[in-house]
């Protein structure tokens, strides 16, 4: 019988929601204990030497790539992923992308699956005229967001640029020409780049650096705009609780936004002025990643790797 365990971040990050949100839905599938299972799921790549190298030998295991960056594939970092890719028998990309530059330091076997959107959690809310007042923006305000991290670790003045929260700054300055009322909302720890930005634009902003869920969902139904600017994404998956909560985003084409958003809603930076949210669009296909959905994908998967 298919017994996994998925390793921990431990970070507050999405990826300790997709583990949480994975066991408390497929209980009879998975253990807390390491030595009772049969399949690992190093979920969290880069804590892999907390896990028993004795247990990964005798076990199957499934490794998940985020994304891969240059300096991913060199030095050290290279170092670490070939140590683990002795014990990994199968590699899981979130994005088609990945699988370019996976493919140029293992031979191992690469499955793609994005990961799922929660329906109960991320989804529209109708009196969005409520909403705005209890947040105090007015009907006339043209609301942009971005709710992620985008400054380096070491130093969280310093943008971290795959992210691209330059090219963000460079977006909300063209809007700000063009809207009167703008307003920028930001959520997630780390965007002391971006602030800083903002106020030598003179942008207003509201800054709600620790939301939970509830909140967050909230803040989506607030916006006009969702922009995602970055160079490099596994996901993102802001993507996905944008779709399904049906608030307008535009992209630049990393991880799966081909795959939710409408061409006109793709953009790079020297067309981004043209870019246009498609929103039913992108809503139609979130709907495919919902949980139900992508569960039985995964354990598909899983089921494939122990047979």
């Amino acid at each position: 019988m298919l017994k996994i365990y998925i390793n921990k971040a431990n970070e507050s990050w999405v990826v300790d929601r997709f583990r949480k949100e994975f066991i408390s839905h497929n209980p009879q599938i998975t253990t807390k204990f390491l030595s009772r299972s049969n399949l690992v799921w190093i979920i969290s790549p880069w804590t892999w030497r907390k896990l028993s190298k004795k247990t990964l030998s005798n076990s199957k295991v499934i490794c998940t790539i985020h994304h891969l960056e240059d300096k991913d594939m060199e030095g050290d970092n290279l170092e670490d992923f070939l140590e683990r890719d002795k014990y990994v028998d199968k590699y899981h990309v979130i994005s088609k992308k990945t699988i370019d530059n996976l493919v140029k330091i293992t031979n191992k076997e690469i499955v793609y699956e994005p990961f799922w959107i929660n329906q109960n959690i991320f989804y529209e809310i109708n009196k969005k005229d409520q909403l705005r007042k209890k947040y105090n923006f007015n009907d006339e305000d043209f609301v942009i967001g971005s709710f992620q991290r985008d400054s380096e670790g070491h130093n969280s003045s310093l943008p971290k640029l795959i992210k691209g929260p330059d090219r963000l700054i460079e977006i909300i300055s063209f809007f700000k020409q063009n809207k009167k009322n703008l307003r920028v909302v930001l959520s997630g720890y780390r965007r002391d780049y971006l602030i800083n930005e903002l106020n030598k634009e003179n942008i207003s902003f509201d800054y709600f650096e620790s939301t939970d869920l509830k909140q967050l969902n909230e803040l989506y139904n607030i916006l006009d705009l969702y922009i995602v600017s970055s160079r490099i994404e596994g996901g993102p998956q802001a993507i996905l609780e944008s779709a399904i909560t049906k608030t307008p985003v535009i992209s630049t084409n990393v991880g799966i936004a081909d795959e939710i958003l409408s061409q006109e809603s793709i953009f790079d930076m020297d067309n981004y002025h043209l870019s246009t949210p498609n929103v039913e669009f992108a809503y139609k296909n979130a709907q495919k990643f919902t949980m139900q959905n992508q569960y039985k994908k995964f354990v598909k998967i899983f089921e494939e790797l122990i047979i």
